[in-house]
């Protein structure tokens, strides 16, 4: 359940607030839901390291926008995303939502078509890098 849900936070957040508007009008109506926090934007502190492995260091600040959503049935969604977009932490936070509840229709009318635009992107995206990839020989003289 929690990598579904990972994945399907990870897809919703690399979309964009129409793209998962429009795949959520599909659907139809969504089930009753109220904002428990309605859009809101802040800043977070983002923290770095050198190499990976070295000592943490404050990075700067980043802005965030963030809102939660209840269900009729209960289950609470969340939304978090970079920027000042608070539409798209809402559709977010109510993707999580129907998440949690076993939303059968999210998966095959919204993260299914996600899911396949964003691999057909990264596919392209690495036939780009591969036909640039360039292989360095060292040859060797011999001693005379």
């Amino acid at each position: 359940m929690r990598s579904r849900r990972r994945e399907a936070m990870a897809l919703l957040a690399a979309s964009s607030a129409a793209e998962i508007a429009n795949h959520l009008n599909v659907i139809g109506p969504l089930p009753p839901h109220e904002d428990v926090r309605s859009g809101e934007n802040g800043m977070v502190m983002v923290r770095g390291r050198i190499g990976g492995d070295g000592a943490p260091f404050n990075f700067g600040e980043a802005t965030v926008s963030r809102a939660a959503v209840r269900l009729a049935t209960g289950e609470i969604g969340y939304g978090y995303v970079l920027g000042r977009d608070c539409t798209k932490a809402h559709l977010i936070a109510v993707c999580d939502a129907l998440a949690q509840r076993d939303y059968p229709t999210l998966e095959q009318r919204v993260l299914a078509p996600l899911r396949a635009r964003l691999t057909a992107i990264r596919e392209l995206d690495a036939e780009r890098v591969a036909a640039t990839k360039v292989e360095f020989f060292t040859l060797v003289r011999g001693e005379d």
